[in-house]
């Protein structure tokens, strides 16, 4: 079975908004992109390049059965896609501890399938955010943990802030 992250159905149309929210209703819905309501933003993307990102839901939209199984595999919510760059969001809309290493559990089962059935050693800027609502401010994470999680992700950066720069570099 072949997946496809890319070109999926899931994909939104591409943005130029210099600010836009991420929302997920946690409604057993797919995640989306809003700009309408950011009383419902779980993370803000700040695109004051106006370059054209897309975003596209992963978790309730793009299926990965569990190998031999009907079980689905634990993927994170969604994607941003602009130029060179592959950022891959998790949401998270709680109060209680271990929410970042539950995200970072996701995320880097996202990547592992993303790079099972995609070849993305083209993409130059791999990021994978952890943003949660109910902690919106930056949230430090270990530097070796860092480290260890670009390691066995081949080259993704972990951080986890509720807003996220799309930066273009010169």
């Amino acid at each position: 079975m072949s997946v496809d992250f890319m070109g999926s159905a899931c994909k939104e149309s591409a943005r130029t908004d210099r600010v836009f929210g991420l929302c997920d209703d946690e409604l057993g819905d797919k995640a989306y992109s809003d700009v309408d309501d950011d009383t419902k933003w779980i993370a803000k993307i700040i695109n004051n390049s106006r370059v054209a990102v897309s975003f596209t839901a992963i978790d309730h939209c793009i299926t990965v059965l569990k190998s031999g199984t009907n079980d689905q595999e634990s993927t994170c919510d969604g994607m941003l896609t602009f130029d060179d760059h592959l950022y891959l969001v998790e949401l998270k809309n709680r109060r209680q501890g271990g929410w970042v290493a539950a995200a970072r559990i996701q995320l880097e089962n996202t990547i592992r399938l993303l790079q099972q059935y995609h070849d993305i050693k083209a993409v130059k800027f791999k990021k994978a955010y952890a943003c949660n609502k109910k902690h919106p401010q930056f949230t430090v994470i270990d530097s070796a943990e860092r480290k260890a999680f670009f390691e066995r992700t081949n080259g993704f950066r972990l951080d986890a802030r509720a807003e996220i720069f799309i930066d273009i570099p010169s």
